[in-house]
């Protein structure tokens, strides 16, 4: 199964919510980011895509490194994604949305059932910004 590297990003909220996106074209939700230049490090791919995608302007410093995760990539049938996560907390007013985003949404535990998401999402990411929901 062919890889896909990408760095993510687990953005929650002072209420605790979660941010999610979809990209434009498609119809499960994830965590924005996106995959690397050429010699880009992980978190200056995360930072840059932030940019490109919501707008905002976040540095090294603000970035707190959650690990490397494995799943079923969402958008690409027979792929596997490879995602190193951070957690970074703002402010829900500082996004929005841009380049090939077509929506974002902040979600609740309670939410996430209602959505189509992404694997990674579904198995790894969301869990680790709501641990003591069991989500």
């Amino acid at each position: 199964m062919p890889d896909i590297r990408v760095s993510a990003a687990v953005i929650v909220d002072d209420a605790g919510r979660v941010l999610v996106v979809r990209k434009q074209g498609t119809t499960r939700f994830m965590q924005p980011g996106g995959k690397p230049e050429p010699d880009e490090t992980p978190s200056q791919t995360l930072i840059r895509e932030l940019h490109e995608e919501l707008g905002l302007q976040l540095d090294e410093a603000d970035l707190e490194p959650l690990g490397t995760f494995v799943s079923e990539a969402a958008n690409e049938p027979g792929h596997r994604v490879i995602a190193d996560a951070f957690s970074v907390s703002i402010a829900a007013a500082e996004v929005t949305v841009q380049a090939e985003l077509a929506e974002l949404r902040w979600i609740t535990p309670a939410d996430a059932g209602t959505l189509p998401l992404a694997p990674l999402s579904v198995e790894h990411l969301l869990p680790l910004a709501w641990p003591v929901t069991g989500r």
